[in-house]
């Protein structure tokens, strides 16, 4: 399947640089309609969502049904499945933070808005569609809300575009659960309340205002009043989440196609009449190429590091300058569609390129992240945790032929040089679905990060001229079934010291790359 994504996306990819750019835009009153809605559809915003009947950038209606269907052949009859939404997060006062859905209660139905509740019911089981039943409580519209913060979809909205069965007021939830709750024996859910999958006490402040009484303060409470049987929700939509869709690995490879080329420009920027002095202003400059490329912001607060900064792995303060004997390392990406792109790169802060010790580490931890990526594929009967032991041995391998390495032991890599795990799935969580383990068997369709790196402390155990280097090459890979079908949706994004090298000299050349993406074509 990977194989023809692969022709596919080089088609599109084409057809994009052909009919997307230089867009003459129409007046919007050609474009009007006599409604609006709380999030994008293909009538208000026929730009974002440019195919008939998507719910979301490349996911259709018909996908998001489907997967409903799917976690019910896991549930047993009578019994419901809760998926409960975010609420708007504040930074002070009346300063909201982005709204961030629950990427569950997402997956299975698409539905942005705040404090929402989905639940599947399964009444049945006689093998046709008719069993599987969706109700949606969601907030209604509300002229003076809408004022100020937009409109909604409402309950009407959350029918006919999400293809709800059964709709209420969210400010109903407790009447509505306690019916549900009578009818059904098992119930499937996870109370992030309690900490759970690294949550806030979102659910027990969201149902406090006055939606369930003192009584029944929470969900749980609820749920616990009525001595029902209570599963986990999580395991079993990790799984399904774990394994990507066609349409999912095409919009995961438009993400990735726009920030790898986003992060080449930043290269670019090295040898040019306008070359970038600081770490904040480079992280700003992809975040806004991420955006300007046709993503819908950068999927996580980005690692911009010179020199000795990148020996700390996360490091997020971005606050130094970049001086023109060090190197640059980036980790950062775009987010589009709710799905994330994670990519790692470094390279040299002058045209003249890489310094010997630079290009003695680099071309180690590049190598490496290649026979990585060699081994994502489902006959290779492997996990995450056996690619990492193998990154592992290889680094110390190819470390130790370097001078003032030669003792250098696998204890040394794992502790000093290379002290992080080498990826992680990707998906709509940046580290998604973290419940997988890493000692399960990698299966085609599974969407990982490969990041090997090495990282040379300030310490006289390792030789000077090595201290203070810091280089992560990461890439976004999806698992194939055999070694021919591994796709690498990062590919894109120079990695190759001498194209690296050519970039940073001679930047971007290639024809319409700084034209904004005004029609999203995944």
């Amino acid at each position: 399947m990977y194989s023809l994504i692969k022709r596919v996306n080089t088609i599109r990819l084409q057809h994009f640089v052909k009919c997307v750019r230089n867009l003459n835009l129409p007046n919007r009153s050609n474009l009007a309609v006599p409604y609006n809605t709380g999030q994008p559809t293909h009538e208000t915003r026929p730009h974002y969502l440019p195919i008939p009947g998507n719910i979301t950038p490349g996911i259709s209606a018909l996908e998001y049904y489907d997967r409903r269907l799917e976690i019910a052949k896991q549930l047993p009859v009578k019994s419901l499945a809760i998926l409960v939404g975010n609420e708007v997060q504040f930074s002070s006062g009346s300063v909201f933070y982005d709204f961030q859905q629950d990427n569950n209660l997402y997956y299975m139905t698409g539905w942005l808005e705040p404090n929402s509740v989905a639940i599947i019911e399964k009444q049945h089981d006689r093998g046709n569609d008719e069993d599987v039943i969706l109700h949606m409580l969601v907030p209604p519209k509300n002229p003076q809300v809408e004022l100020w913060e937009g409109e909604r979809l409402g309950l009407q909205g959350a029918y006919d575009y999400f293809n709800a069965d059964y709709v209420d007021d969210i400010n109903n939830v407790k009447k509505y659960l306690e019916i549900l709750l009578s009818r059904n024996d098992i119930v499937y859910w996870d109370d992030k309340s309690s900490g759970v999958s690294g949550s806030s006490s979102k659910f027990s402040s969201f149902f406090n205002l006055n939606v369930l009484n003192k009584n029944s303060s929470s969900i749980q409470e609820l749920i616990k009043s009525t001595n029902k049987q209570v599963k986990s929700l999580n395991s079993l939509i990790a799984q399904q989440r774990s394994i990507k869709s066609f349409s999912e690995i095409e919009v995961m490879h438009s993400a990735a196609q726009i920030s790898s080329r986003a992060i080449n420009k930043a290269m670019g920027k090295v040898g040019s009449e306008s070359p970038i002095a600081s770490e904040k202003t480079l992280a700003k400059y992809l975040d806004y190429q991420f955006v300007k490329g046709g993503c819908d912001k950068q999927a996580y607060i980005p690692v911009v590091a010179s020199g000795p900064n990148a020996l700390t792995i996360h490091y997020t303060r971005n606050d130094d300058l970049l001086y023109k004997d060090e190197l640059v390392f980036i980790d950062a990406g775009g987010k589009l569609g709710g799905y994330c792109s994670d990519i790692s790169r470094a390279w040299p802060n002058s045209p003249g390129g890489f310094s010997d010790p630079q290009r003695d580490i680099y071309e180690i931890v590049l190598k490496v992240n290649k026979q990585c990526i060699d081994l994502c594929y489902e006959n290779n009967d492997i996990s995450i945790n056996n690619i990492h032991e193998f990154s592992v041995e290889n680094l110390t391998k190819e470390i130790k032929r370097l001078p003032g390495f030669t003792n250098v032991s696998k204890y040394d890599v794992s502790k000093d040089l290379f002290p992080h795990y080498i990826g992680h799935h990707l998906g709509l969580d940046l580290h998604d679905i973290p419940s997988v383990s890493r000692f399960q068997k990698i299966k085609e369709g599974n969407v990982l990060t490969i990041e090997p790196g090495l990282y040379i402390p300030m310490n006289d155990k390792y030789p000077k001229w090595y201290q203070g280097i810091g280089i992560r090459v990461e890439d976004d890979v999806v698992v194939g079934k055999s070694k021919n079908d591994i796709l690498n949706l990062t590919s894109g994004c120079v990695k190759e010291i001498d194209d690296i090298e050519s970039l940073i000299k001679n930047g971007v050349t290639t024809p319409g790359i700084d034209d904004e993406l005004v029609i999203l074509d995944i």
